[in-house]
Order: structure tokens, then C-alpha cells, then sequence
């Protein structure tokens, strides 16, 4: 069956999904646009989806004959029979790769292709998939589920990521169907994970039982549940069609369906999305004041519930515009912050989220995927342009941004109490990565007590419904693992980030999270070197005074091996982007806080060289700081200029002490090695501890204690 309407044409054919229209030419004229609106699809059963080659995206009326240009991967898109074709054929051929299309639209599904890049000659080719779980949580069922499969199909390993999801990495084409499928059927999914579509929804980790973080999690579920795709494909490709689908809320369905204000697409199997989906991923986070647990300014939708002065949800605040991704050497591609864009009452948060997006897919750029992210386009429109376009799909206006406390990033580490009399541990994980003796100890805590799981979006874990009897058994297994109470870990590595960079990431172009365990002791390195810098002073009673920088003074330090931005490094104090081999470009001026964009300070610094830039700058923000002033907060008020200049004069710490207070700390070996026992324990250098013994005696001296 063949329908034409003004210079479209659309084909339906049920049994074939390779058989598609070629010669799509776009919708043209004021009256095809009209007809388009209103016939742009074919509803048919679930069981015989139609194939779709004209746009679904709404087309705005066009002054010249020529066809928009529009990016190969829209193109894939249109004509992928919503998210199937050709990826349902490629994935049962022998080959261990899947071709272009294929390529880009098993993102959709939660997949990237990868390859090793530590290889020379040959490729081999594997699969990396990520799970979907708003607010990270993660079912006790399907916890053990991806610790099986990531023996028995991946590298052995599971990695938590900075959106509150796992990575499975090194999965065999061959093997993709059964571990799909398997996670399908424990509770899990991976549909929407990645693709040009809402990716998941952050929320606090943290399993508090106050109104505030309940409703903040109940409404990230309900967001993802409005944005997730409705037109089946997930489900026929990796279950053959058969649906696991819990049962939705009723506001999430009647908002879905509503479309009095021209947000859908009618008779659409996907009502919100049509055939092209949106121009780029799509990222929302959703908290309470105060709690900037989820980088809440790096998304494009940013929701904050707002409360009266009993604790009850009222409604919500809403950010707009932010974004990391960048591309090196061109100045307009850019991270950005959100942006306030007003307040809706608690019942009208899903219409506002979908008005927002429905205006990101009509008018975001299709032509050039660097510049489809909706930030370009608040940019490009400025906010209050933004926002009356918004309020038309919104059908209201937005009330005034309301008032909001100071941000704080909340880790949730350590031993917590739930509210429910319950207890939750927050464990740090290195750069998210749970392998080996951890990965075993953490299955079996959490098989033998029947524990529920929380990712959080700074890649730790969090073990929730823990009874009281259970705390001091979980904490001795646990603490032989590694996994450490945090005032055992170093504060650096508390707050760092890395992404996975390589060898799998395509787009790497330097090391990330096989490179920032160096990185971080080189940091430390540096700090305790400052311990040693003890400019000259006339009495012994300024000594407490002239120490460096102590161990608690911690910086916010997050790796990229390419700009794209994964760990959210243009929010770090100190951020290192990858911009060619064994380099990186230096970002500073970020804040603890995450509420400030850090700026380009310093290009190709080599990895070796990385001292040459540390040493001045942690230097001088010791020497120079003001009372509790971060580090970040000291580069911006200092000023990049001012810092360049220090690090091109930098000659290096003067790191002897005048000779008549020439301190040597450890007269023998012996001494040494019982202090250094010692300093293991408090996790610490034998050198850090003795310094604070003479501080500490010292200043007792001082105060005329004798002890």
C-alpha cells in the first residue's frame, strides 16, 4: 500500500521490513505540512509494525525548494522502521561487527560497538551495554543478574557510571540476544540507556524516607516512564516481541496521551517521538534544594522539588540548557550550565517536561549533530525566546523560579540511617570500576542479606535496607575487600571521576580511568611536597603556621580522554580533557559545590609534564588563599592571567629548612618503620604523620600543656 500526500510518500508494507522508500524528498509545502500532521503514520498491530519514511518531526514552513540538510544518522533514522532495521538482520549474521546503521541505531537499544584499541592489526570487536534505572536503583534480582553475566559474557567486571547506571563491557555480538534478554527478564532494561532520546533520569541515591527525597524519586520514575518509547522495537528485536513491561501510573499514561496543546504525534506508535526521535541524547536530573548529588546544572532538564515548611511537595523549579559535551579547537561548541526557567505546580511537572521536549525536537538541528543538543539551541534563542515557545506546547505559563538554599554535594558515603529504622552504607568505588576480590565480597553481602542496590551519579554504590544487627558482620567483610569506611580514603579519590576512555571508547584520544589512579598519587605527591616547603622563618612559634597543604585539603579532579565530557569535567576544580596522545588540556575554577563552569586554562600538557603546572598552582593557593577558600574558587578570584604567569616563572619549592631548624625526622631505620606501621593504619605517610606529632606537640607547648 503506497499514500502519497503533497511531496511526500509513505510505504507500507508489514511483512518486509527491508523494503523502504529511497526517494523521500521532505515535506515542502504549507499544505503537505498540514496533511503530514495529521496522516504522517499507519497504525497497524504490534505484531506488524509499519515502516515510516516520512518525518514525524513536525516541518516548519520553508521559503526555498531545496531539501533541509539533515545528518546521515537521521537519515538512518527515518528509515530504520522505528529502531529495527537493519539491526534485527545484523545481529544474527556470522560477522563479530554490525554494519553503519546498524551501528547507530543500537544505541537506541543500549549498546555501543567498540573495539580494542590496544590491539594493533585485526579489530576485535565486542559490545558495551548500559543499563537503564532511574534514580539508580537496582533491584536485588537484577544486582546479581549483571554481576553473573559480566563473568560469564563480559570482562569480569561491572562498572557503575556517572548517570546512576552499570556498563557491561566486552560482550560478543553472538552473545548480545541472551544477555539482553536475560537482563529483560530480572527486572532490568537497557532500552533508551543511550540513542538520540531521554537517557536515564538521576535522582538522589540515597534511600531517605522524607516526603522531599520519596516524591524526588517517585517523579524520576515517572519521567522516565513518560519518556521511555512506546513503539515496541526493544522488545522485537531482543524478545521477540513478548512485552516486560510493569504497569504505569496513571498520570504518566493520560500525560503521554494528551496532546491538546500539539505535542504528539497522532496515532503515532510513538506518540512523542515520531520517526526521528530527537537531534541528540537528552538528559534529566531530578533532587531537593540543597542536594547537588546529581550535577543538577549539567542537564538539559534540571527539576528541584519545592516544598512548604512542612516538608510537603508543592511543585517544582525547573533548569533548562545544560550540557558538557564539547569539541576541541571550535569555539562554538561549548559545556553550559542550566539556566532557570521557572515553576509548575507538583500535578503539571510531566506537561512542562514534555512541552520542553517536544520543543527540543521540533526546532533543535538536525543538520549537524555538534550542535543538536538543546543548550545550543537556548543559546541561540536566548531564555525568554525559549520559554514562550515552550509555554505554547505547555498550554500555561511558567509561575517564578522560586527560591532555593545553597548547593551541596552530598556523597552519602559511610553508614547512614534510612528513617524506616533501617540502615544504608555508601561505599567508594575507584572510578566505578567493581572487579576482583570487591566484586566477589559485594555479591556475597548482598545475596546473603537480601540487600537492594543504589548507583549513585559520582560512580559509588550504596546498599540500602541493612537492619542494625547487620552493620558490624558487613563492615569486617566489607573493610577486608577494601571496601573502606571513607575516612580511610584519601580524600582526592573521594570526589575524582574518570571516564573509561581506553582502549574501548572510539572517541578517546588519551587515557581517563586507567590513567587517573597515577594521576591522583602524583596529586598527593605534590601535597605532601608542600609539607616540606617551609619558606624562613625567625621562631619556632610560626612553625605550625608554615606547613603546606594538609591531608583534608581536597581538590575536585575529573578525567576525560576526549571533550565529550562523560565525567563531567568542566565542573571539577581541576579538570584534565584528553586532547591528544599522553595530553591534556587543564580546566579550572570549578567548585566543590558544582555550581560553577570551569574554563580552559592550559592546552597539551603533557602527561609527564603534569607537576610543571601542580606545583605553582597548589602552591600559590596555599600561600595565598583566603580563610576556607576551595580551589576552585581561588582560580577564579585569582585570575587565569595572574596564574600563567606564576606557572611560567615557577622554579620549583625551596624544600630545605634553614639550617638551624634543620629537621630530620627519622633518625633510623627502625623508627621509620614502626612510624610507618603506624601511619598505614590512619592511611597515611610515615612523613605526614610525624609532621602532625611535632604540630601537635608544638601547639601544646604553646598552650602551656605539658603531655
Amino acid at each position: 500500500m503506497t499514500t502519497s500526500f503533497g511531496s511526500a510518500t509513505s510505504t507500507v508494507i508489514p511483512n518486509d521490513p527491508k523494503i523502504r522508500m529511497q526517494s523521500f524528498t521532505g515535506l515542502k509545502s504549507l499544505h503537505s505540512i498540514a496533511l503530514a500532521r495529521n496522516h504522517r503514520v499507519f497504525p497497524l498491530p504490534f505484531s506488524t509494525p509499519s515502516v515510516i519514511t516520512a518525518v514525524s518531526t513536525p516541518v516548519k514552513p520553508e521559503t526555498s525548494t531545496t531539501e533541509p540538510k539533515r545528518s546521515k544518522v537521521e537519515i538512518f533514522k527515518e528509515q530504520s522502521n522505528f529502531i529495527r532495521y537493519p539491526l534485527n538482520e545484523e545481529i544474527l549474521t556470522d560477522t563479530p561487527n554490525i554494519n553503519e546503521a546498524a551501528t547507530q541505531l543500537i544505541k537506541f537499544h543500549g549498546s555501543y560497538q567498540q573495539y580494542n584499541r590496544d590491539e594493533r592489526g585485526t579489530r576485535s570487536y565486542s559490545f558495551m551495554l548500559r543499563t537503564k534505572n532511574p534514580g539508580g536503583k537496582v533491584p536485588n534480582q537484577l544486582y546479581l543478574t549483571m554481576d553473573d553475566l559480566a563473568d560469564q559474557f563480559g570482562i569480569g567486571t561491572l562498572r557503575l557510571t556517572t548517570r546512576q547506571t552499570f556498563q557491561l563491557h566486552g560482550v560478543l555480538k553472538k552473545n548480545l540476544k541472551t544477555v539482553m534478554s536475560t537482563i529483560i527478564k530480572n527486572m532490568g532494561s537497557t532500552l533508551g540507556a543511550c540513542g538520540d532520546l531521554n537517557r536515564n533520569v538521576l535522582a538522589p541515591a540515597a534511600p531517605l524516607m522524607t516526603k522531599e527525597y520519596l516524591f524526588a524519586q517517585e517523579t524520576a520514575d515517572n519521567i522516565a516512564a513518560l519518556l521511555t518509547p512506546q513503539s515496541g522495537f526493544y522488545y522485537d528485536v531482543w524478545v521477540d516481541g513478548e512485552r516486560f513491561m510493569t504497569s504505569e501510573p496513571p498520570e504518566v499514561v493520560k500525560a503521554r496521551n494528551d496532546n491538546s496543546h500539539k505535542t504528539n504525534f497522532p496515532d503515532s506508535p510513538e506518540p512523542i517521538y515520531g520517526t526521528q526521535f530527537l537531534p541528540r541524547k537528552f538528559k534529566i536530573a531530578v533532587t531537593v534544594p540543597t542536594d547537588n548529588s546529581v550535577d543538577i546544572l549539567t542537564n538539559d532538564i534540571g527539576v528541584v522539588v519545592v516544598s512548604d515548611d512542612n516538608g510537603e511537595p508543592q511543585g517544582f523549579n525547573i533548569y533548562v540548557g545544560g550540557g558538557m559535551g564539547r569539541t576541541h579547537r571550535m569555539e562554538a561548541t561549548f559545556p553550559r550550565l542550566g539556566e532557570p526557567l521557572g515553576y509548575v505546580p507538583k500535578e503539571d511537572i510531566l506537561y512542562a517536561i514534555k512541552a520542553i521536549v517536544a520543543t527540543q525536537r521540533d526546532h533543535g538541528r538536525r543538520d549537524d549533530r555538534r550542535y543538536s543538543r538543546m543548550k545550543y539551541l537556548i543559546s541561540s534563542w536566548g531564555i525568554e525566546k525559549f520559554k514562550t515557545v515552550v509555554e505554547q506546547y505547555y498550554g500555561k505559563k511558567f509561575g517564578p523560579f522560586r527560591e532555593l538554599p545553597e548547593w551541596e554535594f552530598k556523597s552519602y558515603l559511610g553508614w547512614h540511617e534510612q528513617g524506616d529504622g533501617a540502615l544504608f552504607c555508601g561505599l567508594h568505588v575507584d572510578n566505578g570500576r567493581v572487579g576482583g576480590k570487591m566484586k566477589k565480597t559485594l555479591r556475597e553481602v548482598i545475596e546473603k542479606y537480601n540487600l537492594n542496590v543504589r548507583i549513585t551519579p559520582n560512580q559509588n554504590i550504596i546498599l540500602c535496607d541493612i537492619r542494625s544487627a547487620w552493620r558490624r558482620p558487613i563492615t569486617t567483610v566489607l573493610a577486608q575487600a577494601g571496601l573502606l569506611h571513607p575516612k580511610y580514603v584519601d580524600p582526592l579519590n573521594l570526589t575524582a571521576m574518570a571516564c573509561p576512555a581506553f582502549p574501548l571508547c572510539p572517541l578517546a584520544i588519551t587515557e581517563a580511568e586507567r590513567g587517573i589512579p597515577d594521576i591522583l598519587k602524583r596529586v598527593r605527591s605534590v601535597f605532601e611536597k608542600m609539607f616540606c616547603a617551609w619558606p624562613s622563618f625567625n621562631s619556632v612559634s610560626s612553625f605550625p603556621n608554615l606547613v603546606g597543604l594538609k591531608y583534608n585539603d581536597s581538590v575536585v579532579i575529573r578525567i576525560t580522554g576526549c571533550p565529550n565530557g562523560c565525567a563531567r569535567p568542566y565542573m571539577a576544580e581541576l579538570g584534565l580533557v584528553g586532547d591528544g596522545p599522553n595530553s591534556y588540556q587543564i580546566w579550572l575554577g570549578g567548585t566543590p559545590n558544582q555550581t560553577q563552569l570551569a574554563r580552559s586554562f592550559m592546552d597539551k600538557v603533557k602527561v609527564q609534564d603534569l607537576e610543571n603546572v601542580f606545583e605553582p598552582l597548589f602552591y600559590y593557593w596555599k600561600q595565598k588563599r583566603q580563610p576556607k577558600e576551595s580551589f576552585g574558587d581561588f582560580t577564579a578570584r585569582i585570575g587565569f592571567e595572574k596564574l600563567k604567569e606564576l606557572v611560567d616563572k615557577w622554579e620549583g619549592v625551596v624544600q630545605t629548612p634553614p639550617a638551624r631548624y634543620n629537621l630530620k625526622l627519622f633518625a633510623d631505620k627502625e623508627t621509620y618503620e614502626v612510624m610507618d606501621e603506624l601511619a598505614k593504619l590512619q592511611n597515611k605517610s610515615a612523613h605526614q604523620l610525624a609532621i602532625e606529632v611535632i604540630r601537635n606537640f608544638v601547639a601544646s607547648q604553646q598552650n602551656g600543656k605539658s603531655e
